[in-house]
């Protein structure tokens, strides 16, 4: 290794400084000689330690006395390019041969011309282009039918002759020579009709080569679909009495699973349920739970009604959810509580503000109804307390004089007559006849009829009363 370092350092130093005087290291006749015999020395005798260590030194003299050293042997030729490839269109197919594309030139088409004669109507003249070339395909395809019919009952009797001459070969009998005879010539016979008629077959599919492509031979249909837009059957709408049967039989039967997903707090607990019971995804669900929560707020179980109303707000987010994508409540309740659990802080923001918005008309629900509950409780007292004239005794009393409020309170009859006795007769007998209409004054049933009973209004009450003080009274509040 040192000897070949060494001389490639003196070759270096004598291709860039040769020394002056000394011969020429550039002379082809030297480099060759000197490569030869350096190559015979290195071949020959290997070289020594103390050549190898003192070959720098000895090179370093050689060169600065200005020996001639060898440059190495020029480098061999590059290798031959590859051979030319020629681009895909122009290669040579499978079998050999070059693609043709000669069938483009030929292409029949019914419309393939801009101008024709004015005294003629193009889209006629195209149309009966287009019809006659149908035509010609039509009896084309007939007769090659007819030929491919024709080939394979030729084929068939072959067959059939074929297997007659087996089955007397096997037979051997000496009657049975003359039919043997005779199938051979009726099977050389049709050997001849086979050929005949592959010949025109052959023939024919030249012939169907050779022949324009059009628009129905150019290319076929790898598919076809046909789509019909039609409009989406929109379910009728279904009156309010259908929709009350239908949430009554729904509760009927559910009412125990809603109440018990009304009872449910964590998002994996309500969508384990929900799973496990999917008929309870719809609106009746919904509308139970929102009656309910009005129920639980009148009751004033306010704890229970907020744990409801949260269950409320799940059902109708399922809901809207599903309307927004139109598509079945049950397939997608899943994807609720999917993006309910990972949702943003915004949208669990409008959860709760919806939960929130719906408690404060939970609340004001049932305020109503129980004020509705109140007055009908209310009227229903009144209608009680009417009296004959269908008047309220607590309305008549409240607006007697306060004279005539005293003797029923004190329930004197006396105290009552001494007190008409001395008010004017006109307003005497509208207060009086007031009372006997809402039963604060029933007269004794020993009273004539009640036509006495208006004319005893008509006059003085005082008096009246005076006339009739054998009649017994009754007063009543």
């Amino acid at each position: 290794m040192a000897r070949v370092g060494t001389r490639t350092h003196s070759h270096r130093r004598t291709l860039t400084r040769p020394t002056p005087g000394g011969p020429n290291p550039e002379s082809h006749g030297e480099v060759e000689g000197a490569c030869g015999k350096l190559g015979t020395g290195w071949q020959r005798r290997p070289a020594t330690q103390a050549e190898n260590v003192g070959g720098g030194a000895r090179a370093g003299q050689g060169a600065r006395a200005g020996t001639p050293r060898p440059r190495w042997p020029p480098l061999p030729p590059p290798p031959p390019p590859p051979p030319l490839q020629l681009p895909e269109p122009w290669r040579a197919g499978p079998r050999g041969k070059m693609v043709d594309y000669s069938v483009w030139d030929h292409i029949e088409v019914s419309d393939d011309e801009d101008e024709t004669h004015p005294n003629i109507d193009t889209a006629s003249l195209f149309r009966w282009r287009h019809q006659a070339r149908v035509e010609r395909m039509e009896q084309f395809q007939k007769e090659k039918e007819e030929l491919d019919r024709g080939c394979r009952e030729c084929k068939r009797k072959v067959a059939e002759c074929q297997r007659k001459l087996k089955e007397l070969e096997v037979a051997e009998g000496e009657g049975g020579k003359a039919e043997l005879e005779r199938l051979q010539a009726e099977a050389q016979q049709l050997r001849k009709e086979e050929r005949s008629w592959e010949q025109k077959l052959e023939e024919m599919r030249k012939k169907e080569k050779s022949m324009p492509w059009n628009v129905d031979t150019l290319s076929k249909d790898g598919f076809s679909k046909s789509m019909v837009n039609t409009k989406p059957e929109q379910a009728e709408e279904e009156s309010e009495e259908v929709r009350e049967q239908k949430h009554k039989t729904f509760v009927e039967k559910y009412e125990k699973q809603i109440k018990h997903f009304g009872m449910l707090r964590r998002w994996d607990d309500s969508q384990k349920y929900l799973s496990d019971n999917v008929h309870l995804v719809c609106e009746e669900t919904a509308n139970y739970l929102v009656i309910w929560c009005i129920d639980l707020e009148v009751e004033e179980k306010c704890a229970l009604m907020e744990q409801v109303a949260h269950q409320t707000i799940v059902m109708q987010f399922i809901l809207e959810l599903a309307k927004s994508l139109k598509v079945d409540p049950r397939a997608c309740f899943r994807q609720f509580f999917t993006k309910i659990k990972t949702a943003d802080r915004q949208y669990m923001e409008g959860f709760n503000d919806e939960l929130e918005a719906f408690k404060d008309r939970v609340r004001g629900r049932a305020k109503l109804r129980i004020e509705k509950a109140m007055k009908e409780y209310e009227e229903e007292e009144r209608k009680k307390r009417l009296g004959p004239g269908g008047l309220d005794p607590v309305e008549v009393y409240e607006s007697l004089p306060e004279e005539l409020q005293k003797c029923f309170d004190a329930k004197d009859v006396q105290m009552l007559q001494d007190a008409i006795s001395k008010m004017d007769p006109t307003d005497a007998k509208y207060h009086m006849q007031r009372c006997i209409d809402s039963g604060l004054w029933v007269p004794n049933s020993k009273s004539s009829e009640a036509k006495d009973g208006e004319e005893a209004g008509t006059g003085d009450p005082l008096l009246e009363a005076t006339s009739k003080s054998g009649d017994e009274k009754d007063v009543s509040v």
